[in-house]
């Protein structure tokens, strides 16, 4: 069973990285930063690191494991938090950017507040409510 790996990325402003997913026929939605953790990747952090490389061109530092799923296919998934200094979204190489199949992908920034990550269609539904819920709590940056 594959497992994945998704970064909550902090930029220096305190915004969240996510990519939005504009696919015909499909009402546009967005997505953390991550994938599927490979055979060669030595633990679930170094396949974070290296999805972080390979779909926005960046280098980010894991601060702390966020929250842990199952998804829709019964597929365990980590979300991490982390902070980002700099990225490249045009030079991304994930493989999944080939493919015209594939509608679009945007990078956006999404300020960090309840209000505006409850406005977007971010999926999977459960971390959308696990972010809410942390940053009304206030401990959302506990330890960033």
């Amino acid at each position: 069973m594959k497992q994945r790996v998704r970064a909550v990325l902090i930029t220096p402003d305190n915004h969240m990285l996510a990519i939005k997913r504009i696919r015909p026929g499909i009402a546009p939605y967005w997505v953390i930063v991550g994938g599927g953790v490979e055979e060669s990747d030595p633990s679930h952090e170094a396949a974070l690191l290296r999805e972080v490389r390979e779909e926005i061109a960046g280098d980010a530092t894991i601060v702390r494991l966020l929250h842990k799923m199952e998804n829709a296919k019964g597929e365990p998934e980590y979300f991490y938090l982390a902070r980002i200094e700099a990225w490249d979204f045009e030079n991304r190489t994930g493989p999944e950017f080939a493919r015209s199949d594939r509608g679009q992908y945007r990078l956006e920034e999404i300020p960090l507040t309840a209000e505006a990550i409850g406005a977007l269609n971010l999926l999977p539904e459960e971390i959308s409510a696990v972010l809410r819920q942390a940053l009304e709590r206030g401990d959302l940056l506990t330890g960033v």
